[in-house]
């Protein structure tokens, strides 16, 4: 099984490097052909695994692919685990990037018209683009099976990096090299945690080997190291944090999420594959895999369990005074992740995992879809520019449709069993911080419900509001992008059903995900699961089905019924409307605070301490006083011999006065 394995990590990247260095050979069609041949092998292959695991066939693999070096004791290696969780991620990435890449022959077909003309910078940048996607899955795949610090670290900066590229793609706009550059130095602050984390782990458990680690703090889970003038705190705990804080940046949780909703600066693909389906979850998967660790710590889980509370309701409050079509859903991603990090605070892993694969399918259907709208608009991305679209992209619109209602938790649809299922384990959880995360997830139920139907009403229903032309020329797009949709709508619609039993009250992450019987709030939920049909009829009797029909209704009477009402309410809500459409203040707080506090003090080092202390008096003023000395000494020498016999003298009369009066 090694070689397949190996064979699932590689094909992407040889598609990419194909793509990348030969593009110009290979052409166009070379190019996404390689490439999503590449991707598709591997979700073969995936699914294989994933098959085999379940049926019993495939024995959960931990073992080392190569070892780099041994230093004092400690193997640095790259290595796979594969058991049921990363072989569910294995599968979910590769599907969804395969679907991206379909998509993108379609969405990419004009990209030479977002390039100046003339440019070089647009030549092959069609093959260019495969050869990142094909290469950030691969990133994405080492990520998912590594099974040591070593290699997640490595596969954590390539997907970092990859997404740099992605998100700059047209790095001919200013905006979105401004984009690329902030997710960037964001993800940055997050992965000095992650590697701080690393480093504590490496120093007190005295490995990267997943498994040894786990061993090591379940041997010692009160072990303490001393921090902030000399406070004991458990090293797990510590560990737990810092790993987190790396998660809060790839998952784009409060206060690291300013860089999500501007990488929609992105071509719309990237959306769907790095914010919605996978680089986005890396966050989540981490935490999930770690949970040996994180069962020995109570302070870290309750940590993590408020900050995916506070992301989940107040980021999709941004959501609702947001008119461009990718923001909106950019901010329902960081609401769902929200959800999911709270599922990990409770210790509900496997209802966060759960929650991660069901929202890959229907988000990259969100996100595609708006795709397709904006093929369809000529690139124009503001909803107040839409309406009416119904009737010209019948698949758009039913596909859409659906994603919409597995994103608020329809009966029966894939986003109803997972969110419900967290929900209802923070309800059951007793951990500190639950009754303020469960308030937060209810009230999230019908934030979500709100703008998501405010999008789909907006576009879709009502007067068209855009001009003459783009009316004249609205259509359905390309099959090349509607197939895509209509194979994502499947999963979106029934995954849920069929998986909510094996995965979030089964066996399913045995041994892949650890859980202590007292924390076990699945276990306590499952003994009253009857099914996916008996969990559907308990879902009538609790508060989240009434909360998302009440955000139904409200977005269709505000934006079908009365569509004159929301600049009223804007125009009385002001002041809140203000701290909304300014993000709460996150954004200036970086963008001013700290970036321009960061400018004033370096310019300030480098007017004083630079140019005045250090070139000014050390460089400069050294070179000046050597200078006025050597000035002072050149005037000493007259060439006059009296001149000379006079100093003499004078010094002769200096040693004899010092030696008869010093003498005494």
């Amino acid at each position: 099984m090694k070689t397949i394995y190996l064979l699932i990590v590689l094909f992407p990247l040889v598609g990419a490097l194909i793509a990348g260095l030969l593009g110009s050979r290979i052409g166009r069609e070379g190019a996404h052909w390689v490439t999503s041949l590449s991707v598709g092998i591997s979700f073969a292959l995936s699914l294989l695994v994933l098959i085999g695991l379940m049926a019993g066939w495939v024995q959960p693999f931990n073992g080392t692919v190569y070892t780099w070096m041994v230093s004092e004791g400690i193997r640095f290696e790259v290595g796979f685990l594969v058991d049921n969780l990363s072989a569910m991620m294995m599968t979910v990435v590769t599907f969804v990037s395969l679907m991206v890449h379909v998509y993108t022959i379609g969405y990419m077909s004009h990209d030479e018209e977002n390039w100046p003309a003339g440019s070089l910078a647009g030549v092959n940048a069609y093959q260019r683009f495969f050869s990142y996607i094909a290469l950030f899955t691969f990133a994405m795949l080492m990520l998912v099976m590594s099974n040591n610090f070593l290699q997640l670290f490595f596969a954590w900066e390539a997907v970092g990096l990859v997404s740099y590229l992605l998100i700059g793609f047209w790095f001919n706009r200013p905006t979105a090299v401004f984009a690329n550059l902030k997710a960037f130095l964001v993800n940055r602050a997050g992965d000095f945690g992650l590697l701080l984390g690393i480093g504590a782990v490496l120093f007190y458990f005295g490995s990267l080997d997943y498994v040894e680690v786990f061993a090591a703090a379940e041997a010692d889970p009160d072990r303490t190291m001393s921090i902030f003038g000399g406070a004991e705190w458990k090293v797990v705990t510590v560990a737990g944090i810092l790993l987190f804080i790396g998660a809060m940046g790839k998952s784009a949780q409060a206060p690291l999420h300013v860089w999500l909703p501007d990488s929609m600066e992105g071509p719309t693909p990237i959306s769907a594959l790095i914010h919605a389906a996978t680089m986005v979850t890396a966050g989540i998967f981490l935490v999930a895999r770690m949970s040996p660790l994180y069962e020995l710590s109570e302070v870290a889980l309750s940590f993590i369990l408020v900050i995916g509370a506070f992301t989940a309701f107040f980021m999709g409050l941004i959501g609702l005074v947001q008119n461009d079509i990718k923001r909106v859903v950019a901010y329902s991603t960081l609401s769902q992740l929200g959800y999911m990090v709270v599922a990990l605070g409770v210790s509900a892993y496997a209802a966060g995992v759960f929650h991660l694969m069901t929202h890959a399918f229907f988000k990259a259907l969100l996100f595609l879809g708006a795709g397709s709208v904006i093929i369809a608009m000529h690139h124009k991305q503001d909803m107040r520019e839409m309406g009416g679209l119904k009737q010209y992209m019948p698949v758009t619109y039913w596909t859409m449709l659906l994603g919409t209602l597995a994103l608020i938790g329809f009966p029966g649809f894939s986003g109803f069993f997972s969110k419900d299922a967290i929900i209802e384990a923070v309800h059951a959880s007793d951990r500190a911080g639950a009754g303020f995360a469960y308030l937060m997830v209810l009230l999230g139920v019908f934030v979500t419900a709100l703008y998501s139907f405010r999008l789909f009403f907006m576009v879709f229903h009502g007067e068209g509001r855009m001009d003459h032309h783009t009316r004249e020329h609205l259509q359905e797009s390309p099959r090349v992008v509607t197939v895509p949709l209509i194979l994502l709508a499947v999963p979106s619609v029934l995954i849920g059903l069929f998986t909510i039993g094996p995965m979030v009250f089964g066996g399913f992450f045995d041994g892949a995900i650890f859980v202590h019987r007292a924390n076990d709030v699945l276990a306590y939920l499952g003994q009253d699961y009857t099914g996916p049909f008996g969990f559907i009829a308990h879902g009538f009797v609790t508060p989240p089905l009434y909360l998302a029909a009440a955000g139904v209704a409200t977005a269709w009477f505000l934006y079908i019924k009365r569509p004159d009402l929301p600049p009223v309410i804007q125009s009385r809500l002001r002041p809140l409307h203000a701290v909304l459409e300014n993000k709460y203040g996150f954004d200036d707080l970086y963008i001013k605070g700290v970036a321009g506090g960061s400018r004033a003090l370096g310019g300030f080092f480098s007017r004083v301490t630079d140019a005045r202390l250090i070139d000014g008096l050390l460089v400069n003023g050294t070179a000046r006083s050597i200078g006025w000395a050597a000035g002072v000494m050149r005037r000493l020498q007259t060439g006059y011999l009296y001149h000379y016999a006079f100093v003499m003298i004078i010094g002769l009369v200096v040693m004899l006065t010092w030696f008869v009066f010093g003498a005494r």
